[in-house]
């Protein structure tokens, strides 16, 4: 990594710009993907992400793919710019004294960007889970009329029913009435639900991602004179790099979906924390559970951080601020 100081406002813009490119590509995988992962045994409504997207389309229309998308797109700019950004600036922090970085090193930046994010990406991900998971209630009772969705949140049990049958629209919830509720019953706090299973998934994912990325990526520079590498490459780096860590961290998104998932279904469990949840899954649905929407989570995450490295890559932030754009190699 070069000695130069990074400049970090330039560095934000261009992890804001990548996340909010990344996320309005692969957001109906990512729909598709928390709907797989909240379905029990038994009362599977979709048997693939195809048949997710397709079932999708016909009951909430073209549109109903972009569930929560909103929220994402508003907090997706800072939770990838705070990413990206701060494993470059920890990166540069530990290669101040000249010497090259080790694999130990590489890890530790990235586990501190992970920690950084967090901030971010809890409350984000616990208000695009209740916008992408209500067609899944909704269709679920619709396939079962006479089953009421009870709705737990804090210390409160509402009944919401209603007949499907008659009237077989989604349930419009927005994020706005979604904070409000939470904020009213549960405080700030309620905001950070499954705050424990986004540290186990994210700083994991962090540890894998940047190294391997860094890696792959420096094979793909010209020379040791020349260490400009062609964008594509950047691309199937983050890709490639991107979809490694997300099977790794698959098990960890399931409970974290679970956990921060406040409307049930017909039958569907509570968990009390990470490890009651963990222990209910094995013991109901078995280890293969852990692997639900795995493929969809590799299918988002891997164009979403191959984008957002060419758009990092391409240096946007410096030009826009109007510094000359130049690459961190092995960022």
């Amino acid at each position: 990594i070069t000695n130069r100081p990074i400049n970090l406002p330039a560095k934000l813009i261009n992890g804001g710009i990548a996340g909010m490119v990344g996320v309005t590509c692969v957001f109906p995988i990512d729909l598709a993907k928390t709907r797989l992962q909240n379905q029990r045994s038994g009362q599977q409504l979709y048997k693939n992400m195809m048949d997710c997207l397709i079932k999708t389309v016909k009951s909430e229309g073209y549109f109903g793919m972009y569930r929560g998308a909103a929220v994402n797109l508003t907090l997706v700019t800072p939770e990838k710019a705070i990413k990206l950004a701060a494993n470059d600036f920890f990166r540069h922090q530990l290669s101040r004294d000249g010497g090259k970085l080790t694999i130990f090193k590489e890890m530790l930046a990235g586990c501190c960007a992970g920690m950084c994010q967090v901030t971010i990406t809890t409350p984000m991900e616990m208000l695009k889970i209740q916008l992408q998971d209500a067609g899944r209630l909704a269709a679920q009772q619709r396939v079962m009329p006479s089953v009421v969705t009870t709705l737990k949140m804090g210390g409160t049990s509402a009944v919401l029913s209603r007949s499907y049958n008659a009237s077989p629209q989604v349930m419009r919830v927005s994020a706005i009435q979604i904070t409000k509720e939470l904020l009213r019953t549960k405080g700030v706090t309620g905001l950070y639900r499954g705050l424990g299973a986004t540290l186990m998934r994210d700083i994991p994912f962090s540890v894998v991602y940047f190294p391997l990325f860094a890696h792959l990526h420096q094979l793909g520079q010209h020379s040791s004179e020349d260490p400009s590498v062609p964008f594509y490459w950047s691309f199937m780096s983050g890709c490639l790099a991107g979809s490694i860590a997300a099977v790794a961290v698959s098990p960890c998104d399931v409970v974290k979906t679970r956990l921060q998932s406040l409307k049930k279904g017909a039958n569907e469990e509570t968990y009390n924390g990470v490890v009651d949840c963990v222990r209910k899954i094995l013991k109901k649905e078995g280890p293969g559970a852990f692997l639900k929407g795995a493929s969809c989570r590799a299918l988002v995450i891997a164009p979403l951080f191959g984008i957002a490295q060419v758009v990092y890559f391409v240096g946007v932030g410096e030009f826009l601020l109007g510094y000359t754009p130049y690459n961190i190699t092995s960022a």
